[in-house]
């Protein structure tokens, strides 16, 4: 029976880890599809292929595949773009299982990367642990955007975070509570959301980190590794 309020029920949690293992192995997968020349929409369409082969019913919302300066926009739209050298490769994805939903993020380096690219990355990375770290029963939602808004901001790239940190996962993609400036609300266990931060520059790159965590457990639903993973 579907559940109407943020907490989920063990059944419900069980649904939700399931569809974030199915991404795992997608990611897996999706890592040895990253090539030279491949396009965004290939690879798109790859990881849906992927996650219904894997038992899931469906994506959970229509996949973010972003190359290079793609990477700028958060809610980026897969085209025909090929990949080159040097590029960041993010990735948003998730599956339905049962009907419930799973979110994921990753940003990977094809080839070498700039000192400029790698240091955003370790921005994000630390903001990302700093709001995980925050995701605790009874914490504000809006004290959770901080610990990672903040972070950025004192490195200097506050105008290049451009969403909230996070949201509820459910049989929605996004549900409350919603971990942004405006939420009035608090965490609660056995809520799941997710902590998403990111840095935006403007027609040259982009890197969002995202997992989901339950709330009064410690550490994300994933088991794939957020420090930066380089394809050669």
């Amino acid at each position: 029976m579907q559940n109407n309020t943020t907490v989920k029920t063990q059944d419900e949690i069980a649904k939700i880890v399931k569809a974030a293992e199915i991404i795992d192995d997608v990611f897996d997968y999706i890592l040895g599809e990253i090539k030279e020349g491949v396009t965004e929409l290939e690879i798109a369409d790859k990881i849906k292929a992927k996650v219904i082969e894997l038992g899931g019913s469906d994506v959970s919302f229509p996949t973010i595949v972003a190359f290079g300066a793609g990477g700028c926009e958060p809610h980026h739209e897969p085209t025909d773009k090929k990949l080159e050298k040097g590029e960041f490769v993010t990735i948003d994805m998730g599956a339905i299982y049962e009907g419930y939903c799973s979110d994921f993020t990753r940003t990977v380096a094809f080839g070498e990367i700039t000192d400029e690219q790698r240091k955003i990355y370790e921005i994000v990375l630390k903001a990302y642990k700093l709001g995980m770290d925050g995701v605790v029963e009874g914490a504000g939602c809006k004290a959770v955007d901080a610990l990672t808004r903040d972070y950025i901001s004192l490195c200097g790239y506050g105008d290049n975070y451009i969403h909230g940190t996070g949201h509820g996962v459910g049989t929605e993609i996004h549900e409350n509570p919603y971990v942004n400036t405006r939420s009035d609300e608090t965490l609660k266990n056995n809520e799941v959301i997710t902590i998403e931060p990111g840095i935006y520059i403007q027609d040259r790159l982009g890197v969002r980190i995202e997992n989901m965590i339950i709330v009064g457990t410690k550490g994300p639903v994933s088991r794939q590794t957020v420090e930066l993973i380089t394809i050669k």
